[in-house]
């Protein structure tokens, strides 16, 4: 299995001695995060700082003004530079490491709050600012230019794409509080965005009325009592309408973005075989597999369901597409066996391991990335 390690900038740039521990640990690239969301991040290895607070979402090129239309995303005053992320690109690669792009494109609560009208906008006409909609053509203008951005001028290896689709309503927004609130159903239906982009490819549908019927049935399940609920009542063709719309604009993103790449890019996409899944892996649609030479899956949490994920695609995607499984080693609790868990996990189809998080994975987890990236390695 090929083996990809994510890091931030400064990461990269903040320990001298990060190059030599990623050779140590046999990685085959190095996955930095050029185009990112706000966070606070860990820093286990750094002797100056524990955490750094990337406040916003940012990029980590250079933000030239005449790239930029209405949105324009921040620059990092968090870490030193202009350029930390190709600084740390050209690090990787002086050492002799294979550097790939990670940039996240739908996600940034900064520019939701500033220009709201960009915003997923869900049936009871509530904002998530953390959700830029594919349906609004500056989101695809935007993601396409900060592509383009994140990988000019630089030797990298792949680019991996994270969130190049729609994000919903269970999407982690500060301090979370809705967890646990509502069933599988009524989270789906609150990441259906009816923001007016999205309503006008509802075709032959009145969106008032959709809007209405979508907050009727949301109410219904949550008056259910029942948190288990996976299903809901919606008529079949009024699914496969919005479905249909939410595919469309997530297809229109992906080729925006995909056509500022220079042609023979190995490009990743994150994603999810389910159709309707929002978030960081959104849904992939019937065409997005033509257009990446791997798929990664969200197999965070160890177990047969992660792996039936990967078996089940593995059967539904073309062969030549590879299968990319994205593991941590910073959960909350350790992977018991991370190593034979990688093994199930090539055994039901992976043949990439996607390994989470080369940065914030400290001391007391590394070895768990050893014994990761051992196993991997170990799979013809």
């Amino acid at each position: 299995m090929k083996v990809t390690g994510y890091a931030y900038p400064w990461d990269v740039l903040g320990d001298t001695a990060f190059a030599e521990r990623a050779q140590d640990l046999g990685v085959d690239e190095v996955a930095v995060a050029l185009a990112y969301h706000s966070a606070r991040a860990a820093t286990p290895w750094s002797t100056e700082r524990t955490s750094v607070v990337a406040r916003t979402a940012a990029l980590y090129r250079p933000v030239r003004a005449e790239a930029w239309s209405d949105l324009v995303p921040a620059t990092p005053d968090w870490v030193s530079g202009e350029d930390s992320g190709g600084d740390a690109v050209r690090r990787l690669n002086d050492a002799g490491i294979p550097a790939a792009a990670w940039i996240v494109l739908t996600h940034n609560s900064q520019l939701g709050t500033e220009f709201p009208q960009y915003a997923v906008r869900n049936c009871f006409g509530e904002s998530y600012p953390w959700a830029l909609c594919p349906a609004q053509p500056a989101v695809r203008e935007y993601a396409a230019t900060l592509t383009a951005e994140s990988v000019a001028g630089l030797k990298l290896s792949s680019v991996l794409l994270e969130a190049c689709g729609p994000l919903g309503g269970v999407h982690q927004h500060q301090h979370e509080k809705t967890d646990g609130v509502w069933a599988p159903a009524a989270a789906r239906l609150l990441s259906i965005c009816c923001c007016d982009a999205c309503a006008e490819g509802w075709t032959g549908l009145d969106p008032s009325e959709v809007r209405e019927t979508l907050r009727a049935e949301v109410q219904r399940l949550i008056a259910t009592a029942d948190l288990s609920v996976g299903e809901d009542r919606l008529p079949g063709e009024l699914k496969e309408k919005l479905l249909s719309g939410r595919q469309r604009s997530t297809d229109a993103l992906r080729a925006a973005v995909l056509a500022v790449l220079e042609p023979g890019t190995r490009i990743v996409l994150h994603g999810a075989l389910d159709p309707w899944v929002t978030g960081a892996l959104p849904g992939l649609t019937p065409t997005a597999a033509d257009d990446a030479e791997t798929v990664v899956l969200q197999n965070w949490a160890p177990g047969q369901a992660s792996v039936d994920a990967v078996a089940a695609a593995r059967h539904a995607l073309p062969d030549r597409v590879a299968i990319g499984s994205y593991i941590t080693a910073v959960g909350a609790s350790a992977v018991p066996d991370i190593g034979a868990y990688v093994g199930e996990l090539a055994k039901a189809g992976a043949t990439e391991l996607h390994l989470y998080h080369l940065g914030l994975a400290g001391p007391a987890r590394w070895p768990d990335l050893h014994a990761a990236t051992a196993a991997a390695h170990s799979v013809s």
